[in-house]
């Protein structure tokens, strides 16, 4: 099997990762998304294989005690984010690289698995105020999910030196360009 590169992009809810992965997948070819799977419910806009593979909780545990994941958690109580290992490897066989919009545990699990062919990067907000700010007038989150969020995100904030580069999301077209040139340069090593 080929492989390719690997593009980890971490964060806290509400940092701005998937606003820039998004921009990154429009901006930079021959890179594809990892979709990620998922035991909690579907949002309204979301759509199954596009934004998440949308796997029952009694599933998700199945293909775990399969090894079918290369990496999973329990993020929330009862709710399970992974990348299933089929993932990858059907992404590598169309010759992509893969960009992973992923929690920081999962991505320091990729970045231990495939050291020498991933870049990782910590998407930091401004302030933790900011970030919290942001979580809330999003408008999707029960204030018992919210405060869930804001406790994670306060864990996850303290992650940021465990990934190669980190990005301040303060001004949005500025990290955008950033991580731009962030990953074109890294997918342009070694050519």
């Amino acid at each position: 099997m080929t492989t390719g590169k690997l593009v980890i992009f971490t964060a806290p809810s509400g940092a701005g990762k998937t606003t820039i992965v998004r921009h990154l997948l429009k901006t930079i070819g021959n890179l594809e998304f990892s979709v990620s799977a998922t035991s909690r419910p579907k949002r309204d806009h979301e759509i199954d294989g596009k934004d998440y593979y949308f796997i029952l909780p009694s599933e998700f545990r199945k293909k775990i005690n399969q090894g079918e994941f290369l990496e999973w958690e329990e993020v929330y109580d009862g709710q399970y984010y992974g990348t299933l290992k089929s993932e990858i490897i059907r992404l590598w066989e169309e010759g992509k690289h893969i960009i992973f919009d992923i929690d920081v545990k999962g991505a320091m699990n990729i970045q231990k698995n495939y050291p020498d062919n991933s870049l990782s990067v910590f998407v930091k907000p401004p302030s933790p105020e900011i970030l919290f700010d942001r979580l809330m007038n999003r408008g999707t989150e029960s204030p018992e999910s919210y405060r869930k969020r804001v406790k994670r995100a306060s864990m996850e904030l303290t992650y940021e030196e465990k990934f190669d580069v980190s990005l301040l999301n303060d001004d949005l077209e500025s990290a955008l360009v950033k991580a731009e040139q962030i990953v074109g340069n890294y997918l342009n090593e070694g050519k």
